[in-house]
């Protein structure tokens, strides 16, 4: 059977029925009071690695029906919904894919949206591009990157990349933009029980110390595709546990109301490591994100059903005025709450893959 991408399926319109929109430049709340802080922009539904959890090859295969180039957002197009976004109270973008960095030029992109005051701008990547392109990124404005690796150990990460990609690759990235002054550098581990949670402490051994901050992600449930079971997820407390054994952490404060990562420090001062729960301990009722997807549609979840149109408003000659309402309205009208909810059943619904919205 042919899969069918849920990204092709036909969007929610953006509709304010019984919902109060505040008056333009005010920040904006949804339904359970949560305002609106942090953007995550896919760039590309095209990635170099197959990950299990994100973009299987037995799912995403050759002849997967990636977007063709007229149908994604143009840079001026993401800057100009960035914009109206910084306006409403949002002080952080991420730059995600798929992997950002085969979007041609992204740099030109990046350099577009540091011209918009008040924002931190970061990039998520797989890192094997960043030795030739992590100078050209920070020059252009980009302050910091994440870094996904799975396994510091060669055989379980080429397993987990499906592409044959060798952990070598992805460190002389994270060497590349420490040179380059993305710092600090985050990297992201997702354990899947049975399959990487092995290495957790190879993985904290090799970082600890280093300047970095490692962070474990249990296994989502994000997108139809990667299979997920919840005898799969080993939860965060596990992984605390597993490297206080060896090497002794404690808990500190988070940096900011709606931080996703609860963060750990070794007892010895050799830096700190943090751990995302979403399956485990769903931070829902603190969700700042919302997520602009490669062809120009608004997500309120990770684990949404169905975007907003933004491209077809974009591309029809709407005013600022107009697009600051739809962003208003969509956001306005979030209630989402996945991960509190979330059961066996909720856990089959088909839902965004993780490669057009980014983690």
């Amino acid at each position: 059977m042919k899969f069918i991408p849920i990204h092709l399926a036909n969007a929610q319109p953006i509709a304010s029925e019984g919902i109060i929109i505040p008056n333009p430049g005010m920040p904006l709340h949804d339904r359970r009071g949560r305002a609106v802080h942090d953007l995550r922009i896919s760039v590309t539904d095209r990635c170099n690695f197959r990950c299990v959890y994100c973009m299987p090859r037995s799912v995403f295969g050759a002849d997967y029906p990636f977007l063709p180039r007229k149908e994604l957002l143009s840079f001026e197009e993401i800057t100009r919904v960035a914009r109206a976004f910084a306006a409403r109270g949002v002080q952080k973008i991420r730059i995600t894919g798929g992997e950002p960095l085969l979007r041609k030029h992204v740099e030109n992109l990046v350099a577009m949206l540091t011209e918009i005051e008040g924002l931190e701008l970061t990039l998520t990547t797989n890192g094997v591009l960043l030795p030739r392109m992590a100078r050209t990124l920070r020059d252009a404005g980009l302050h910091r990157v994440t870094v996904s690796l799975d396994a510091i150990d060669d055989a379980t990460f080429r397993a987990m990349n499906d592409a044959d990609y060798p952990v070598a690759a992805v460190l002389q990235g994270i060497e590349a933009a420490e040179r380059a002054g993305l710092a600090p550098i985050k990297v992201n581990m997702v354990v899947k029980r049975g399959v990487n949670d092995h290495g957790i402490v190879d993985m904290a051994r090799h970082f600890r110390g280093s300047g970095h901050i490692l962070r474990f992600i249990e296994f989502m449930d994000v997108g139809s595709s990667n299979g997920w079971e919840m005898s799969a997820v080993l939860p965060s407390r596990e992984v605390i546990a597993r490297i206080n054994e060896v090497f002794p952490v404690e808990p500190i404060e988070p940096n900011y109301t709606g931080e996703v990562a609860e963060r750990w420090r070794y007892v010895d001062g050799q830096g700190e490591i943090g751990v995302i729960s979403s399956v485990t301990q769903a931070f829902c009722s603190t969700c700042t994100r919302i997520r602009l997807s490669t062809e120009g549609k608004l997500y309120t979840c990770l684990f949404a059903q169905q975007g907003h149109d933004l491209r077809e408003l974009l591309r029809a000659g709407a005013s600022d005025e107009e697009l600051d309402r739809a962003i208003a309205n969509v956001w306005s009208a979030r209630e989402d709450h996945y991960s509190e909810i979330r059961t066996a059943n909720t856990a089959g619904l088909r839902k965004i893959e993780m490669s057009y919205i980014g983690g």
